[in-house]
C-alpha cells in the first residue's frame, strides 16, 4: 500500500471515529446544572442557550437549578455523573474562585472539560440613596472621613463581591465593614432600604434599580462605559487600575468525548453570535462572547491564579 493510500486510509478511520462518537449524541435529553437561582444573572443566558441548544442537537436541553455553596453543589452534581455529554454545567468563575479558596473542596479545575465561553460581565458600585455621596470622589471623601462606619454586602466569605469590595477598599484606602449575606436576593432590599450602604454587584441585578432611581451605581469595573448604561463612569476614568469582570461558560466532565465536545462548542459559538442573544445580554450590561474549548481552559486557570493571589494577600482561604 503506498503512503498516500495509507494516509487515505487513516483519514478516512478519524472521520469514521468522529462520527461513530457523535451519531449516537443525544439520544435523550442533556441537562444544563445552574449554581444559581432561577432569574438571576446566571439562570437567563443559560437558559436562552438550553431552549435554542435543543433544536439544534434534536434533543431538549433542560435547565436544572442546583443551588448552593457558590456552585459547588451545581458543579459537584455534574461530576458526579457519566462524563458522556448529558450532563453540562453552566460554568462561571466560582469554580475558579472555589478552587483557590477551599483547602478542601470537593473537585480539581482538571476535573472539568471547557466548552465555550458564552458570556463577559462587570460590576457596579452601587450604593444606597441614603448615603450623602452622590459621586466616586464624594463617596471616597465621605469614607475616609467615617472609617469603618460604611457596611459593604457579600453572598458569602470568599464571594467574589467579597474580593472585589476588599480590593477596591485598599486601592482607594477606605476602610469598610462586611455584612455577609446567603444571597443577592435579600441584599437588594436592604440595599435600597439603606441598611446596608455597599454593593459590589453584577450589573444585571443593580442596573434596573439605577435607572429607576431606588439607588446609585457610582461607577463600574469595565475598561470603557457600558452601552447599557454610558452615564456611569468606569473606575478607570477615576484613576484606579481596577478592571474586573465575571463570565458565564459552558463546560462537561473531562473525559468527555472529544468529538461531543466540539460538537456542543460548534452550537453553542453560533448562539452566542446571533442577534438576539446579543440584545439580551447587553441590556444587562454584559458582553456576549463565545471562546474556544482551550480559551475557556486558559480563563479557568487565570481566574484561579488571580483569587489565590488575593485570598493570601486578605487572609481569605477556607477549610
Amino acid at each position: 500500500m503506498t503512503k498516500k493510500t495509507l494516509c487515505a486510509a487513516a483519514l478516512f478511520s478519524f472521520a469514521c471515529g468522529i462520527a461513530t462518537a457523535q451519531s449516537g449524541y443525544p439520544d435523550k435529553p442533556v441537562r444544563l446544572v445552574v449554581g444559581f437561582s432561577a432569574g438571576g444573572p446566571t439562570d437567563i443566558p443559560a437558559r436562552f442557550v438550553a431552549d435554542r441548544l435543543g433544536p439544534l442537537l434534536g434533543q431538549r436541553v433542560v435547565v436544572e437549578n442546583r443551588v448552593g455553596a457558590g456552585g459547588q453543589i451545581a458543579t459537584q452534581d455534574v461530576l458526579s455523573r457519566p462524563r458522556d455529554g448529558y450532563n453540562l454545567l453552566l460554568c462561571t468563575h466560582f469554580e475558579s474562585i472555589n478552587t483557590a479558596l477551599y483547602r478542601k473542596v470537593a473537585f480539581k479545575l482538571d476535573d472539568i472539560a471547557p466548552i465555550s465561553q458564552i458570556s463577559r460581565y462587570y460590576y457596579g458600585v452601587a450604593v444606597t440613596n441614603d448615603l450623602p455621596a452622590k459621586n466616586w470622589d464624594a463617596f471616597i471623601s465621605y469614607a475616609k472621613a467615617n472609617p469603618g462606619k460604611i457596611n459593604y454586602a457579600s453572598v458569602g466569605r470568599g464571594s467574589a463581591q467579597e474580593i472585589l469590595a476588599l480590593e477596591l477598599g485598599k486601592l482607594a484606602g477606605i476602610e469598610m465593614t462586611l455584612i455577609s449575606y446567603k444571597g443577592g436576593a435579600a441584599i437588594m432590599p436592604d440595599l435600597i432600604a439603606g441598611r446596608v450602604h455597599l454593593y459590589v454587584s453584577p450589573t444585571l441585578p443593580v442596573l434596573p434599580q439605577h435607572k429607576a432611581g431606588q439607588l446609585r451605581i457610582l461607577a463600574v469595573t469595565s475598561p470603557a462605559r457600558l452601552a447599557a448604561a454610558p452615564d456611569i463612569e468606569t473606575l478607570s476614568e477615576k484613576g484606579l487600575a481596577f478592571v474586573r469582570f465575571g463570565w458565564l461558560g459552558v463546560c462537561a466532565g473531562a473525559g468527555t468525548a472529544q468529538p461531543i465536545i466540539t460538537l456542543l462548542n460548534r452550537h453553542i459559538v453560533s448562539l452566542v453570535k446571533s442577534n438576539e442573544y446579543r440584545e439580551l445580554i447587553e441590556k444587562a450590561g454584559s458582553i456576549p462572547i463565545s471562546s474556544t474549548p482551550e480559551e475557556l481552559g486558559r480563563i479557568l486557570l487565570d481566574t484561579h491564579e488571580q483569587t489565590a493571589r488575593i485570598s493570601r494577600e486578605f487572609g481569605l482561604q477556607l477549610d
